[in-house]
């Protein structure tokens, strides 16, 4: 038998650990509170087998605060391969802003920059979504912001059916794990998502909804804004229910 030696066998803790790290900081967690376990990455699925089921989603949310629930969520997700985005995409764009956010928005699917840069909402629709957060009195990391499905969909297209059922049991456990008091939907796919409806974005928007009791508002998304600058006008509007219904919830908004 060898010799056990102290140094070899630190040095591949320390490996191990810094492998750790790095899976973590790409999946966009930076911190994990003091007593948490770290979430550990998915096994990886045998060569030719089949991929992880579209259900394959945290059970239960565990105790502490949201940013050590979203990590279980994300670790969860892992190197995802559930739909055939999977096959174009260069990062998995799961979320950013505040774990423990009062207010949530979420939009519908990555772009090129978005999925350049692992982060929602960073090209010119997201330029403008920051611009109407601070409008409302939120720095943008105030809000927790999010797309109903993590990979690019090739071109910009529009998400498909089975795309938008292989990344929904993740963004329904975001929402478990954030916690937020108040939803905004931008567009008609997450809308129709989480209130399980075909109706237009058109019809939807300025009407307050609810999602497993979390009041919701369904507004155009920024993109369309850019093509249709008039319909700011609405979406300010559908803004400002929101912000009063945040009043009458005793949301502190830091910039009012």
């Amino acid at each position: 038998m060898a010799d056990f030696d102290p140094r070899e066998e630190l040095a591949a803790i320390a490996r191990a650990l810094s492998e750790r790290l790095r899976w973590l900081e790409r999946g966009g967690v930076t911190e994990v509170p003091v007593g948490q376990r770290l979430p550990r990455p998915p096994k990886a699925a045998s060569k030719g087998g089949a991929a992880p089921s579209p259900s394959q989603a945290p059970s239960s949310m565990p105790s502490g605060d949201g940013a050590a629930r979203l990590a279980v969520v994300r670790a969860e997700l892992g190197d995802c391969t559930r739909c055939k985005l999977s096959g174009g995409r260069s990062s998995i764009v799961f979320g950013v802003g505040n774990a423990d956010a009062p207010l949530m928005f979420i939009g519908e699917g990555p772009g090129a920059d978005e999925d350049r840069t692992g982060e929602p909402f960073v090209g010119a629709a997201g330029q403008l979504l920051t611009k109407m957060i601070e409008a409302m009195g939120f720095a943008r990391g105030d809000v927790y912001i999010c797309n109903i499905v993590k990979c690019r969909p090739p071109g910009n297209r529009n998400p498909e059916p089975d795309e938008i059922a292989a990344c929904e049991p993740f963004l329904k456990a975001q929402v478990a794990a954030v916690r937020p008091r108040m939803i905004v939907c931008l567009g008609k796919f997450a809308a129709q998502t989480l209130l399980k409806s075909d109706a237009p974005i058109s019809r939807m928007r300025g009407r307050m909804q609810a999602y497993e009791g979390i009041p919701l508002m369904p507004t155009f998304h920024p993109a369309f804004l850019l093509r249709n600058p008039s319909a700011k006008r609405e979406v300010w509007a559908d803004l400002q229910l929101v912000m009063a219904e945040l009043d009458r919830l005793g949301i502190v908004r830091p910039r009012k």
